[in-house]
């Protein structure tokens, strides 16, 4: 098909990852090239709760990796969350469909060799160490981030 995809994933919201992992990996399944560009919250979805570090951290980034989610699995929703009773909820409403859960989305994604980069600056401010990400993830600026973007057929901001 010879068409691209671009998305910008700044949300660390379960539902929103998901509906952003969805469209990326039917993208790739109708054999569109697909990159997603991972800023600030939305890198929370390519840490690997395995390899999270507080060494060598400032007080803040220390305090950031306490206070946020871990990984992928930990994500809150975006409405209606009910302190974690909504997204239980909806992971019972999933399960219920027999449909996959974000972490298979994920997993498929990287199985499908979709392009994860990461914000240069979105990991410095937030105290990400590269080793903390997933392999797959390769850190970029916002000034390549944009001429992949202008290169797409398709943007999306989730």
């Amino acid at each position: 098909m010879n068409k691209k995809m671009n998305l910008l994933m700044f949300s660390g919201e379960y539902d929103k990852a998901m509906a952003g992992l969805i469209l990326a990996n039917s993208a790739r399944e109708i054999e569109v090239e697909v990159s997603i560009f991972f800023a600030f919250w939305g890198l929370f979805l390519v840490r690997d709760p395995e390899k999270m570090t507080l060494e060598d951290k400032s007080i803040y980034e220390k305090l950031m990796d306490v206070m946020t989610p871990k990984g992928p699995e930990q994500l809150p929703l975006s409405r209606m969350n009910f302190s974690g009773l909504g997204k239980w909820m909806l992971e019972e409403m999933i399960e219920d469909q027999g449909a996959p859960k974000l972490i298979h989305f994920l997993k498929g994604a990287r199985k499908k060799n979709i392009k994860f980069y990461a914000c240069k600056l979105s990991v410095e401010i937030m105290g990400f160490k590269p080793e903390e990400l997933l392999p797959e993830v390769e850190i970029i600026d916002a000034a390549s981030y944009l001429k992949d973007a202008l290169e797409s057929d398709l943007q999306l901001f989730i």
